[in-house]
């Protein structure tokens, strides 16, 4: 069992009957939601909100029953992984490019468990580049207050064009090198007209499970 299978398998089992459950994004989550529809095929009874609309097709295609935002006044807990997590338990996430979502499920959970490979903890956050959402509308402008912030920027590519994400918007990935006031820059990208959300997700996190390539957890 892979080092991801693992953490997310963890992660499952604080699901309880009743429960309703945010579902993150990317390959660590999706390990999480094979679990959680193995567990509904077995008699869970939860209902479930997605974080983008791959997370929900996959729900769809495993029986694990989606509602609508509109039905939901809080999550009871949402799984989901990192791209990278400090010892402070703060976050880059957006590799996938749903963090705009991601944190809204997060910022709305009673519990936010995040899951990852031992390759995704760090030091300091910024070796993974920095995802910001931001509006296609006058994007050069909005590159260029980014930049002034000090970092180098790529607007993301798929199939030789802009990468758009679920919400219509472009993603800048931003190289800051050593981020070492995630908090303070967190509020300075999103201070900026144009951008939506930026992937730091800081004092979100209710517990982190590493799982090791020997088969070990760690949790904190």
């Amino acid at each position: 069992m892979n080092p991801k299978q693992i953490a997310a398998e963890k992660a499952v089992e604080s699901i309880e009957d009743g429960m309703i459950v945010g579902l993150g994004t990317g390959s660590t989550a999706y390990w999480a939601i094979q679990k959680i529809g193995e567990r509904v095929r077995d008699g869970l009874s939860i209902q479930a909100v997605a974080s983008s609309t791959i997370s929900e097709d996959l729900a769809n295609e495993l029986g694990i029953p989606v509602i609508p935002f509109a039905d939901v006044e809080t999550i009871d807990l949402t799984i989901d992984g990192a791209d990278e997590v400090d010892a402070n338990l703060q976050l880059t996430k957006g590799g996938g490019g749903a963090l705009l979502r991601e944190k809204l499920l997060a910022a709305n959970s009673r519990r936010f468990i995040v899951i990852v490979d031992e390759s995704k903890v760090v030091d300091t956050l910024g070796a993974f580049p920095l995802p910001v959402e931001i509006v296609p509308f006058a994007h050069e402008l909005t590159v260029r207050k980014l930049q002034s912030l000090g970092c180098e920027l790529t607007i993301r590519q798929k199939d030789g064009a802009n990468f758009i994400s679920d919400n219509g918007n472009l993603i800048a990935d931003c190289r800051f090198g050593s981020i070492t006031d995630p908090v303070t820059l967190h509020t300075q990208l999103n201070l900026i007209p144009g951008v939506v959300e930026n992937g730091l997700f800081v004092g979100l996190t209710s517990q982190l499970i590493v799982g090791h390539s020997d088969g070990r957890l760690t949790i904190r």
